[in-house]
């Protein structure tokens, strides 16, 4: 069998799959059902410095090949994450990402540093809240807002540090690249793009938000080609994530530049999904004689 190991800014990965923040909880769910060691990493659910409810129902509807979500970062804080999750992860043989969001410069940089005595062994960025000093644009709209969000937490943060790029925007290798230049050691791409649903019968927003993060399998080749812009432009590692749901997606990212995998909606439809592409990349990995999956990265052939 071939080599599943990663590296990821210097942090090893037993397979290149991730679970991606939001859609595994903080793995105790699914660990009830097989070792979630399955995965290589996970990305825990997006923490805030304070306790959140989230946003009103509905906040999930179904789309075509996909699900839209305004979930709005219902969280237990970061000082319940430490106590009451993190003691349990750490017995998981698992890499453990702790996915950090805000409002302020502020929440995000307290998070941050709260972490840099535990186990975490990443900590990745949501970029994609609003800033309410800006009027609540989002962070990771501009270059700008993504240099001076990293920046901030790079100056305080001891962990290896992923910035997660959100794809609204107009040239992602610009952001990209502004995350590596403020400090980042890796990117992660993409998240969800915008998306609305109507109900044609109550004549109102199928969200209660009334718009929400579209996911799946419909935003793949978006994500592909945006995970294949960014590799071109940074030095850092690019973890990419947006509608993988099966090997061949899988190896079909890692050709377009991506080190290591987030999967995420897909864990909806099928919890057993990282063992169904792990397999898959072996099988492929030893019918094309490749010894090791980060030959895979980046290999593309040009036309």
């Amino acid at each position: 069998m071939a080599d599943l190991k990663v590296k990821v800014a210097g942090v090893e990965f037993n397979n290149p799959l991730i679970a991606a923040s939001g859609a595994f909880g903080f793995g105790r769910e699914y660990g009830e059902m097989y070792p979630i060691s399955a995965f290589g990493g996970i990305a825990c659910k997006g923490t805030t410095r304070e306790p959140r409810q989230g946003n009103p129902a509905p906040r999930i509807t179904e789309t075509p090949s996909g699900m839209l979500n305004a979930v709005g970062l219902q969280n237990p804080g970061i000082e319940h994450f430490i106590r009451e999750d993190l003691p349990w992860l750490e017995q998981q043989n698992i890499r453990i990402i702790a996915n950090i969001a805000g409002n302020e410069y502020e929440d995000y940089c307290a998070v941050a540093e709260m972490l840099n005595s535990t186990a975490v062994d990443m900590v990745e960025l949501n970029i994609s809240c609003p800033n309410v000093k800006k009027g609540g644009v989002q962070f990771g709209t501009s270059a700008e807002g993504v240099f001076g969000i990293t920046k901030a937490v790079r100056e305080v943060c001891k962990k290896p540090l992923i910035v997660k790029l959100s794809p609204n925007v107009s040239d992602i290798g610009e952001v990209a690249s502004a995350a590596e230049h403020a400090g980042a050691d890796a990117v992660s791409l993409i998240n969800t793009l915008t998306g609305m649903r109507i109900d044609i019968n109550s004549r109102r927003p199928i969200i209660r938000n009334n718009t929400g993060g579209l996911s799946g399998p419909a935003v793949f080749p978006v994500a592909v080609r945006m995970v294949w812009q960014a590799a071109q432009r940074v030095k850092i590692p690019v973890i990419g994530l947006g509608g993988i749901a099966s090997w061949q997606d899988a190896v079909e990212m890692l050709l377009a530049g991506a080190t290591a995998l987030q999967i995420g909606t897909a864990i909806f439809t099928d919890p057993y999904i990282a063992e169904k592409i792990t397999e898959g990349l072996n099988q492929y990995l030893d019918k094309n004689g490749i010894k090791s999956v980060t030959e895979l990265t980046g290999g593309i052939c040009p036309w």
